[in-house]
């Protein structure tokens, strides 16, 4: 088995997602991959095993719920067309027993997969057809941020106490919940008040990406105002710099700007 049995017309028909917990597991990381194609979990097992990481593999979702829940995994790779209970029902169900780092893998164009995997909290995707040589390294940074050492001092502005050692956000004294990368582009933003960011600058320097669709900086800044903000239909906080980006104002202001 190789690349190409990944890339091919058998993936390409379905999407993923690949949802972590960061924890030290004594040297290895365990993933816990879920899908009801053992062609794909056979080459994704392969490629994660090859990079160093300890995998444990379901074909169904309440199979990967009770091995989540006899050993909660550093990350689990879901394929959202199972049969039965969907991925993205697992998904929920995983996410409600704490705060974890989530990958989508979707199918090329497939936009309102996409995006209903970023209002749901994942940090990241990858577009089919894909590298498992990719997958892998995508991964590995959403591992790397969510361990995040060291941590900056704490950070305070308009209400919100960011915590970067914890991971922990708090406004006016209520703790947000946060998913990974929502934590680290409210650290960016609140690091750098009155600036403005482009989506493609974001990009780079909160995802550590080169290059990808605009579409989850969007997304995520959609989310972040849903929680920081009083009316996140006119933000006060995280305002748009039309043309550009956004910038956060930490002091009070007369008029918000619609969401982008």
């Amino acid at each position: 088995m190789n690349e190409s049995d990944v890339t091919g017309a058998d993936v390409t028909g379905s999407s993923w997602v690949v949802v972590g917990a960061v924890r030290d597991t004594g040297g290895m990381r365990n993933i816990l991959v879920v899908d009801d194609d053992p062609t794909v979990s056979e080459v994704v097992t392969g490629y994660l095993e090859r990079a160093g990481f300890a995998v444990a593999r379901a074909a169904d979702g309440p199979e990967a719920l009770r091995l989540a829940a006899d050993r909660w995994p550093d990350l689990v790779v879901l394929d959202l067309m199972l049969p039965g209970m969907d991925g993205l029902e697992v998904c929920r169900t995983l996410r409600e027993r704490g705060p974890v780092p989530v990958i989508m893998l979707t199918a090329r164009g497939d936009e309102e997969d996409r995006v209903l995997g970023l209002e749901i909290g994942a940090d990241d995707y990858v577009t089919k057809p894909f590298s498992p040589r990719e997958l892998v390294l995508r991964v590995e940074s959403v591992l790397r941020r969510g361990a995040a050492p060291p941590a900056p001092a704490p950070a305070r502005a308009a209400g919100i106490t960011l915590d970067p050692a914890a991971r922990r956000a708090t406004r006016d004294g209520r703790e947000l919940s946060l998913t990974v990368r929502e934590f680290d582009l409210l650290s960016h933003l609140m690091r750098h008040p009155g600036r403005a960011h482009g989506r493609e600058s974001l990009m780079r320097e909160v995802w550590g990406w080169e290059f990808g669709d605009l579409s989850t900086v969007t997304v995520h800044v959609r989310r972040l105002r849903g929680k920081v903000e009083d009316d996140p239909a006119n933000p006060r906080l995280i305002r748009t710099v039309w043309g550009v980006g956004y910038r956060f104002e930490p002091g009070d202001a007369e008029e918000g700007d619609p969401d982008a």
